[in-house]
C-alpha cells in the first residue's frame, strides 16, 4: 500500500516543503530509501525501525520503498524521522491518516519512540504555513519555539505513540498555546552615559542608529572604540514583530536560538575575530549555512581591528553591503541570506597605533604605514556613510566624578522618532531606513536649496569622492534632517554629513 506524508527541508535559512512517499509491497524484506538523501538520512532507517518496535508496533517484514520528493533536491539532517514513521505505519495500514491529509511532521526520533528537537523548527513551520498545510506535528522540546507563529496549528508530543493516537483519535491534543510577543526594552548593552568624553563619536553612533548608516571609527588604542560600539545597540530602535521573526527564523536555522528564550526580542550584536574566514563571515560550505553577516542582520556588526583581517575577506563584505542580501549559488541550488546589519569598523591609524598621537611617538615607517591604511580599499571605504574619528580622552574627562553625557534612553528615544518618519515616508515600500534608499527615493527626498547645492558640489570636486559617496551624504544628512524634525535638508545638516567623509582621501590607496 501506498502513503504520503508532508514533512519539510531546511535549505540555507528557508524551508521546502518535502513529500515522504512510502510504499510496502510484497517481496523479499527490504529498505530502500531514495531521493538524494545524505548520511543522517539514510541511517534514519535503523532509528524508525527501532523506534516504530519500541513503541509497541510491529515493523513490517516486506519490501519497504521511501522516495522523498522533490528527487533532485538534496536531502539532509534527521527531520525527516517522525514523517518516516507515520508513512510506514500508514502504508501498512496500522494507522489511518485518513483526516489529516496536510498534516505536517517534522522531528528526530530516538530508539525508544522518544522525539527529538531539531534546528529550523521556525523557518520549516513558516514555509508549509504559506503553503496552506497543517497542522503540524513537532517534538515537544520545539514547542516554545512555535508557540510565536502566528494563525497555525501545533501539536507538541514526546513519543510516536502518541502522535499514532491523536491522529487514530484516541488521544486529546491540545495545540500549542500562541505566544505575545514584546521587545525586551531592558538591554543588556553598554550606556553611552559610561562613556567619557567622545562626544563627536557619540553623536556619530546616534545618526548611524536613526538611518541605519554604516561607521569606520579610528583611533589609537585605548580611545573607546570597542566601548563605543558595544554602547550602540542600546540606541537602536526596538524589534518590530515581523523583525522578530526574521531574526529568529535565521537563528532557528542556524541553530543558536536559546532554549530558555527561543525568541529574538532584541538587536543582535555580532563581533567576530579577524581570523574568520570568508564562509564564516558570509556564509558558505557544501549547503551553504548563514555567515556573521547574516546572524547580525537588522542588528550590529561589529568588526574590530579592520584592517587585520585579510583584504580577500574585507573585499567580500562589498556586495552584501550595497544589495542588503548575499546570494550563493551551489550546483544543485541557489541560496539567498539577508545581509543588512548596521556595520561598524574600527582601526588604529597605523600599526603601532600612535600616529598623529600628541603624546605618544609613532614607531612606524612610512612604508608601513601606507600598508597598513591599504589594507581597506577605496570600494569598501566608499560604503562606509561615516568616518569618525575618535582621539585619545583627555585626562579631565577620564577622572570626571560623573558622567555628563546622555544616557543610552533619552538618545534612543530621538532615534525611533527619526525611524517613525523614515517608516511613514517609505510606507508601501521595502526600504526599512535612509540608509536603504533607491535612486528614485533619494532624488524625492533629498532635494538641496541652492547654498546646499553648491557646497557639496565643492566638496565633491575638493575631495574627489565618488558617485556613491555623493549618494551616500545625501542620505545622512537626510537622516540629520530627520533627527531635527526638518522636512527640508538645510544646508548645516549637509555640512555636517560632509565632515564624516575626511578620511576618503586619506585612506584610499
Amino acid at each position: 500500500m501506498l502513503a504520503q506524508v508532508n514533512s519539510a527541508a531546511l535549505y540555507g535559512i528557508s524551508g521546502t516543503p518535502i513529500k515522504v512517499e512510502v510504499d510496502v509491497a510484497s517481496g523479499l524484506p527490504r529498505f530502500n530509501l531514495v531521493g538524494l538523501p545524505d548520511a543522517a538520512v539514510r541511517e534514519a532507517r535503523e532509528r524508525v525501525r527501532s523506534a516504530i518496535k519500541n513503541s509497541g508496533f510491529k515493523f513490517p517484514n516486506r519490501r519497504i520503498t521511501v522516495n522523498l520528493a522533490p528527487a533532485d533536491l538534496p536531502k539532509e539532517g534527521p527531520a525527516f524521522d517522525l514523517a518516516l514513521a507515520v508513512g510506514i505505519l500508514a502504508a501498512s495500514e496500522t494507522i489511518s491518516l485518513a483526516g489529516w491529509p496536510k498534516a505536517v511532521f517534522l522531528g528526530e526520533l530516538s530508539l525508544d519512540g522518544s522525539l527529538r528537537p531539531i534546528p529550523g523548527i521556525l523557518p520549516l513551520i513558516s514555509c508549509l504555513h504559506r503553503e496552506h498545510l497543517g497542522p503540524f506535528f513537532i517534538p515537544a522540546a520545539n514547542a516554545a519555539e512555535a508557540s510565536w507563529i502566528p494563525e497555525t496549528e501545533v501539536y507538541a508530543l514526546d513519543k510516536l505513540i502518541q502522535v499514532t493516537e491523536v491522529l487514530m483519535g484516541t488521544r486529546e491534543a491540545t495545540p500549542v498555546p500562541r505566544q505575545t510577543f514584546a521587545p525586551n526594552v531592558k538591554t543588556t548593552h553598554l550606556d553611552l552615559a559610561q562613556v567619557r568624553g567622545q562626544e563627536h563619536a557619540k553623536r556619530a553612533l546616534e545618526i548611524a542608529a536613526a538611518g541605519s548608516h554604516n561607521v569606520f571609527m579610528v583611533g589609537p588604542p585605548g580611545s573607546g572604540k570597542t566601548m563605543l560600539a558595544r554602547c550602540l545597540p542600546g540606541i537602536l530602535p526596538s524589534l518590530t514583530f515581523a523583525e522578530a521573526l526574521e531574526l529568529s527564523q535565521i537563528y532557528s536555522a542556524a541553530g543558536l536560538l536559546d532554549k530558555e528564550r527561543p525568541w529574538i526580542t532584541e538587536r543582535p550584536f555580532r563581533a567576530p575575530h579577524h581570523s574568520i574566514s570568508v564562509a564564516g563571515l558570509v556564509g558558505g560550505g557544501r549547503l551553504p549555512r548563514p555567515g556573521e553577516m547574516t546572524l547580525a542582520h537588522l542588528g550590529v556588526l561589529f568588526l574590530d581591528e579592520f584592517p587585520e583581517f585579510p583584504r580577500s575577506i574585507l573585499e567580500s563584505l562589498r556586495q552584501p553591503l550595497e544589495d542588503g542580501q548575499l546570494t550563493i549559488a551551489r550546483a544543485q541550488a541557489s541560496f539567498t541570506f539577508p545581509t543588512r546589519p548596521l556595520l561598524i569598523a574600527a582601526s588604529n591609524p597605523c600599526p603601532c597605533g600612535f600616529f598623529s598621537d600628541p603624546t605618544r611617538e609613532c614607531t612606524c615607517t612610512p612604508y608601513s604605514i601606507s600598508r597598513y591604511r591599504s589594507r581597506v580599499s577605496g570600494p569598501l571605504l566608499d560604503r562606509l556613510d561615516l568616518h569618525v574619528e575618535v582621539p585619545r580622552v583627555p585626562y579631565a574627562d577620564l577622572v570626571a566624578s560623573a558622567a555628563t553625557g546622555e544616557s543610552s534612553p533619552a538618545i534612543r528615544r530621538r532615534v525611533e522618532a527619526a525611524r517613525t518618519i523614515q517608516l511613514q515616508r517609505f510606507k508601501n515600500t521595502t526600504t526599512r531606513s535612509n540608509a536603504d534608499m533607491t535612486p528614485a527615493q533619494l532624488q524625492q527626498h533629498c532635494c538641496l536649496e541652492k547654498e546646499a547645492q553648491y557646497l557639496l558640489q565643492t566638496a565633491y570636486t575638493s575631495l574627489g569622492l565618488s558617485a556613491r559617496a555623493h549618494s551616500r551624504i545625501l542620505k545622512v544628512a537626510r537622516t540629520i534632517a530627520d533627527l531635527d524634525q526638518c522636512e527640508k535638508i538645510q544646508t548645516h545638516h549637509l555640512a555636517e554629513a560632509l565632515q564624516y567623509r575626511a578620511l576618503d582621501r586619506e585612506l584610499i590607496p
